[in-house]
């Protein structure tokens, strides 16, 4: 597993302005809606790259899974990026209640209704790249979720994902204490940096990269409209991963 400073350099301009991703759908306070570069919308960002740097890995168009789309967020900021060149083929939106009519706007050619926790994902066939953003803390057995995900993977392919993380030696505490209070559809797992590691190794899969997101989500505070403090939220995740936060990965499974 390697872990590296190099995301701290992509690309933040295009969120400078960017009216698509200050839209209701992707729950930016008043506040931050005014702010540059807001840290709550590094959960998309660093699945934006990711996904473009597996298309310059492969060199051509991927073929995308991405697991709890909601309303589409993910494809929407991807869409809103800029890119110069067409990162993906076909994008299948997998979802416990697909929104049809709403996700074809936003560009899903695909859709299947599934409960990852219940059974294997019913889809027939496999995808360069899945997503996977902001969903395993909802469900009681992550492990599980993943093994059916990595079974959708061309050999070879990758699973990016990402969710809110704390140091190792509270998870098992913090978990036991969510699950007493969860309400309907909340949080009911919780993660360190070591668990998704050894999530990855349970489902056949090896984790290529992972960092934390931020030390301070700021919230539209006026430290938002500076990119500097944008790169070193970036470079602090990076090096503290379990820092109380989200934290980011990428797997991939042997070709």
């Amino acid at each position: 597993m390697s872990t590296t400073l190099k995301h701290i350099n992509w690309d933040i301009s295009f969120l400078d302005g960017n009216e698509v991703v200050r839209s209701k759908a992707f729950g930016i306070s008043k506040e931050a809606k005014t702010a540059r570069y807001p840290i709550r919308l590094l959960r998309y960002w660093f699945g934006y790259h990711l996904l473009r740097e597996e298309f310059e890995r492969k060199g051509s168009p991927l073929d995308v899974c991405e697991i709890g789309v909601d309303t589409g967020q993910m494809l929407q900021f991807a869409n809103s990026a800029g890119n110069t060149q067409q990162l993906w083929k076909t994008w299948t939106a997998v979802d416990a209640i697909i929104k049809r009519e709403k996700l074809e706007k936003v560009g899903y050619n695909d859709f299947v209704e599934a409960n990852l926790e219940k059974d294997d994902l019913p889809v027939d066939r496999q995808y360069d790249t899945a997503i996977l953003l902001h969903v395993l803390e909802h469900l009681h057995d992550p492990e599980a979720a993943m093994r059916h995900i990595a079974k959708i993977l061309r050999p070879g392919g990758s699973l990016i994902g990402g969710f809110p993380v704390i140091p190792h030696f509270l998870v098992k505490t913090r978990q036991k204490q969510v699950r007493k209070t969860a309400k309907p559809m909340g949080h009911v797992s919780v993660f360190s940096p070591e668990r998704v590691r050894a999530m990855g190794e349970q489902a056949g899969l090896e984790t290529e990269f992972l960092s934390g997101a931020f030390f301070m989500r700021s919230k539209g505070s006026w430290m938002e409209n500076y990119p500097g403090w944008m790169r070193f939220n970036l470079a602090f995740g990076a090096m503290f991963p379990g820092w109380p936060g989200e934290v980011y990965w990428m797997m991939r499974k042997p070709s």
